[in-house]
């Protein structure tokens, strides 16, 4: 991706909020941060957080559908009813040792 050094910066839109949240807001910011830097770190942590979010599901769907093409997969009933059982002798387990 190419940057245009001569390309205008642009404001994110103004939000209101409760004069507590804001105090609170305040009071986290880091030494020397001024609050409009803390709402740019957010903002653009949250886009990428969403943007990581939409890889992973579009990551998630792709390997559904090759295990469905493929015909390698097992049954969520399987899974469930394996993990049923683990946890079933995990807790016995831990009854024993308990008496």
């Amino acid at each position: 991706m190419l940057y245009n050094f001569s390309m205008k910066t642009a404001t994110l839109p103004p939000i209101r909020i409760e004069p507590e949240f804001r105090v609170e807001v305040e009071g986290v910011l880091a030494q020397g941060e001024s609050l409009s830097q803390f709402v740019e770190s957010a903002v653009r942590e949250t886009v990428l957080k969403r943007k990581n979010q939409a890889e992973f599901v579009r990551r998630g769907i792709a390997a559904i559908e090759l295990t469905k093409r493929a015909g390698s997969g097992i049954a969520a009933e399987v899974v469930i009813a394996k993990l049923e059982a683990k946890l079933a002798a995990a807790r016995l387990a831990q009854a024993q040792r308990k008496q």
